[in-house]
């Protein structure tokens, strides 16, 4: 069972930046936005960048993994749309020994969706797709 539709894994695919929000210390949310990729083989959104493991919102994640991301855009004249993605992240360390892993540095966030609400991708722009994640 695949955790996102196929048309909402094509738009994940044309989309180059996400905005990712997390929880400070003290209970503040912190939204910056990151690059990503779609992990097909775990139905995860894996976030990389520069000396992300120095960065707050690595540190925040070690702390409390609840995360929401959100990537969406607008077709003109305006046709919104766009995916909110809410869940667990783990804070990776990793090794940097493949080509394809330089790109997202010295660590990774790895976000395990719980929920998924999607607008103008499977549906018109104003209905919402909204669903929990099942996991076995």
């Amino acid at each position: 069972m695949t955790t996102f539709t196929e048309t909402e894994i094509q738009y994940m695919h044309s989309q180059k930046l996400g905005r990712l929000a997390t929880l400070a210390p003290d209970g503040a949310p912190n939204n910056v936005p990151v690059s990503f990729r779609y992990n097909a083989e775990l139905g995860s959104i894996d976030i990389g960048g520069f000396k992300l493991s120095g960065s707050k919102k690595f540190k925040n994640i070690e702390r409390d993994g609840r995360v929401s991301f959100v990537i969406d855009d607008v077709l003109p004249p305006w046709e919104p749309r766009g995916i909110e993605i809410r869940g667990r992240a783990e804070a990776i360390q990793m090794k940097v020994s493949d080509p394809a892993s330089e790109q997202f540095g010295d660590a990774l966030i790895r976000i395990t969706p719980e929920h998924i609400i999607s607008w103008g991708i499977d549906t018109h722009p104003y209905t919402r797709n909204s669903r929990k994640v099942e996991r076995a």
